[in-house]
């Protein structure tokens, strides 16, 4: 069985209610946080160890995008994020869900958006694990010098939400290096850092982008990809390896202020490389 198209279709059907769905879930968080009911506490994707986590998160986190509700709301970032993985999502899965058929492509899309999560969460778990152990060896020797040495060794930024706090504290012991009492309330606050961690949502449908932007270089390698970024053309299959690895390269780095998921990202790419070889294998002909 060939996945070919019987006609080209610019905004073929899953793509196009996708793009509803999305931009609907978008204003939805935007009209009901302002009701004071913030849909992302429900929707977005949270670590097991969180009382906030549900298992439909592994789908529902797909169809939110930005931080647009609460007080803290920031509605450009949040409109960017959106815009950036929606074009993308018009961008290359129109071409693959004409090469796939419908039915194919969304059961590529959302398999590929669950196994980017469940990479995220697995590594995820690892980072919260070494975190729980920084913050119980802080609080076995509070000191000044083990706390300071906890904000470097964790890549804590001062100009992130919780790292404003803890700097602050910081140089409030620096200043009067004999109270006691920052000692306590170091150990108080690390604690209450380690929970916002585990409590932190994700949302996005950028995993299951990144498995359509994989599964583009692969089929169609060759294919000339004139970029804003870059003034040349680039091959398809160039520019998904670079983008593969610069992933890997900032998920591994982890720098300080970086919120973003990058092994979701490279969980996305693995799964597309899987299903795209399982289909090979159980269909007579390659689909490329």
């Amino acid at each position: 069985m060939e996945f070919r198209p019987s006609r080209f279709e610019v905004i073929p059907p899953v793509v196009k209610n996708l793009l509803i769905i999305n931009g609907l879930m978008f204003f939805a968080t935007i009209i009901l946080g302002k009701q004071g009911i913030d849909l992302s506490e429900h929707l977005a994707l949270y670590h097991w160890s969180s009382d906030k986590f549900r298992v439909w998160q592994l789908v529902t986190h797909m169809f939110m995008h930005g931080n647009v509700a609460g007080p803290m709301a920031d509605y450009d970032g949040g409109f960017m994020h959106l815009f950036s993985n929606m074009f993308g999502l018009w961008m290359f899965g129109s071409i693959l869900e004409n090469v796939f058929g419908a039915k194919r492509f969304l059961t590529f899309y959302i398999l590929c958006g669950i196994g980017a999560s469940l990479l995220h969460l697995g590594v995820y778990s690892y980072e919260l694990s070494v975190l729980k152990t920084a913050v119980a060896q802080f609080q076995i020797n509070p000191t000044y010098k083990q706390f300071s040495s906890f904000l470097s060794q964790n890549h804590i930024s001062p100009l992130s939400g919780g790292g404003v706090q803890l700097y602050d504290l910081k140089q409030a012991w620096e200043d009067s290096p004999m109270d006691d009492n920052f000692s306590r309330m170091a150990s108080t606050i690390l604690g209450l850092y380690q929970q916002t961690h585990i409590d932190q949502g994700t949302v996005g449908a950028s995993g299951a982008l990144f498995g359509i932007l994989f599964a583009f270089g692969f089929l169609f390698p060759n294919t000339q990809l004139f970029l804003m970024f870059i003034p040349i053309p680039i091959k398809a299959k160039y520019f998904v390896a670079f983008y593969a690895l610069f992933e890997l390269y900032s998920g591994v780095k982890n720098s300080a202020g970086d919120n973003v998921a990058h092994f979701a990202h490279l969980g996305g790419m693995v799964i597309a490389f899987i299903i795209i070889k399982v289909w090979n294998k159980t269909n007579k002909k390659d689909f490329y």
